[in-house]
């Protein structure tokens, strides 16, 4: 990668890699979890210890046995773990966003890698955005439904961007060449 430089933030094509892909990402999370809970909940209601549950949950099965909807309010991070750590979850995100931040700054003219960091900042935010705005994830995606064990969470658009994005940036990291900055001497052995 290249060094640190706030060339990114003005080159039109690094910012729209960026930035494009972030509005699309985010987009599409936060429509998501509008049209699943208007279409699958009737609200959502906050118990006396704090917990809170969608009212009136309707599944829709999409692929029987592999897919389906199914709305969940989420107070924790990842499979659930750190149930009612909402200020933790609130300081990563914004610890996230800071280093995609640099990231992006630090990355030259690899547009494909600054495509892959707008997704990781849409998925981001959409949680970050739940979470302060509701004190919740809203969940709807259930992939493996009628497997036992095998994958009993819930996840959201905003997951898969994270889970996808981290992919793509292990396999990118393995295969992209680091760029030649203009100036730099080769490095003897």
């Amino acid at each position: 990668m290249n060094r640190l430089s706030l060339r990114n933030f003005v080159s039109p094509a690094a910012l729209a890699c960026f930035l494009l892909t972030t509005v699309i990402g985010l987009g599409l999370d936060q429509w998501s979890k509008v049209v699943a809970f208007s279409k699958l909940s009737d609200g959502v209601i906050t118990l006396p210890d704090g917990h809170v549950e969608p009212l009136d949950r309707r599944t829709v099965v999409f692929i029987p046995g592999w897919l389906q909807f199914d709305v969940t309010a989420n107070q924790g991070a990842v499979f659930g773990i750190g149930q009612g750590k909402r200020t933790l979850f609130v300081i990563v995100s914004v610890a996230a966003i800071l280093f995609i931040g640099y990231l992006f700054a630090s990355s030259g003219r690899q547009r494909l890698y600054q495509i892959i960091l707008g997704m990781l900042l849409a998925g981001v935010l959409g949680n970050l955005y739940d979470r302060v705005q509701f004190g919740y994830v809203r969940d709807m995606i259930h992939a493996l439904p009628n497997w036992p064990n095998a994958f009993p969470w819930i996840f959201n658009v905003a997951d898969s961007l994270l889970c996808v994005g981290v992919f793509l940036m292990v396999v990118y990291s393995i295969f992209q060449r680091p760029e030649k900055i203009p100036g730099d001497a080769p490095v003897a052995a």
